[in-house]
């Protein structure tokens, strides 16, 4: 019991990372730790550019941040300043050149940090409770224990990001290997639901779900094509941020002017994702596969993501827009993904009595 409470805590974690990451991308606020893991050299992060500053008779710590002359400078050693600026006692920071401070960005940048270092609580405590849980069972210890270096691979590649300054297809890589991490975590909670018996009852105290072999293989389709759609996303994304950066914020109506090659594909592809997963629906509603209700879901998510994407395009990115976006896509991941696993072999389950 108490593993798939921290199994489950995990999951929402996963996903309030993934939505902090998108409202950082939103504001562009990506940057506004530009060290990593600590923020201009600090566990807790200024709140006053007069902290990154240089100042006389000024008590330094070895790691330190301040800007000077447009650039990053890091304290070599504890010490305390003179009156003067001293060259030796600084390092000038050269894995990126991006040196700005918008207090802002910098508290948004560090919450989604915070709120990741936070995720890791209920994932240790769930990789010790599996050794109890899932005594006997070697298959599920190892893929629970997989979590930790999944996640500490997956901070790894937040790193990357930063220091390359934002770089398109890192940010890519980033947003694919939480979804990996989302499948994982997902595939633990359906396992033990089956240990448990704790899926909903259905006529008779027994649930089945049929099992059809071309539905299984489009479902494992849709999810790639999903996943692919999210990739295509970040690049559009990454062409809207440039956009922002020559036109500025408040000219909204040119971010996507001129269309760049990747939003058509973007778009090209949404078709066809719709279609598929409507096809999906209408075979498990034909068939009576038994997921009419977890696929309901998958149609909701589908045209909510048609919505916004419209809304983004025609009527100029309102605010939320951006990150709401990416959340459905990665939420329409893991329905996806949690179907297929439902999907894969016909099983008929007695459910406990209650």
């Amino acid at each position: 019991m108490w593993y798939r409470r921290a199994l489950k805590i995990s999951i929402i974690f996963l996903y309030l990372i993934i939505i902090a990451g998108a409202v950082v991308r939103m504001t562009g606020s990506g940057m506004g730790c530009p060290d990593w893991p600590q923020c201009f050299g600090y566990l807790v992060p200024p709140t006053d550019a007069s902290e990154l500053s240089w100042l006389p008779s000024h008590s330094y710590k070895e790691g330190q941040v301040i800007i000077l002359d447009e650039s990053l400078r890091v304290a070599t050693s504890d010490f305390i300043s003179n009156t003067t600026y001293t060259e030796a006692n600084w390092n000038t920071y050269e894995k990126h050149d991006y040196a700005v401070f918008n207090v802002w960005h910098t508290w948004i940048e560090y919450i989604n940090r915070l709120v990741t270092a936070l995720a890791g609580i209920p994932m240790l405590l769930m990789v010790i409770l599996a050794f109890w849980y899932w005594k006997g069972k070697p298959l599920y210890i190892i893929g629970t224990f997989m979590v930790l270096p999944l996640m500490l691979f997956q901070a790894w590649l937040g790193k990357q990001v930063v220091d390359s300054n934002l770089l398109p297809i890192k940010i890519t890589i980033h947003m694919i290997a939480a979804l990996f991490i989302v499948a994982l975590l997902l595939w633990l909670w359906y396992a033990s639901q089956q240990k448990e018996n704790a899926t909903p009852i259905i006529k008779d105290g027994v649930k089945k779900h049929n099992y059809d072999s071309l539905f299984k293989n489009l479902l494992i389709v849709a999810s790639i094509l999903t996943l692919v759609q999210i990739a295509f996303g970040t690049q559009v994304r990454q062409y809207v941020d440039e956009r922002v950066a020559q036109v500025g914020y408040e000219a909204k109506n040119l971010w996507l002017d001129p269309v760049t090659f990747w939003f058509y594909i973007h778009r090209s592809f949404s078709i066809l994702v719709t279609v598929l997963n409507i096809y999906l629906y209408w075979r498990d509603k034909k068939k009576n596969l038994g997921h009419q209700h977890i696929m309901n879901w998958v149609l909701i998510l589908i045209t909510l993501e048609v919505i916004t994407g419209i809304i983004m395009y025609y009527i100029d990115f309102p605010f939320g827009s951006q990150p709401l976006h990416l959340v459905l896509a990665s939420l329409l991941f893991g329905v996806q993904f949690y179907v297929l696993l439902e999907s894969f072999k016909k099983r008929t389950m007695a459910i406990k009595s209650i």
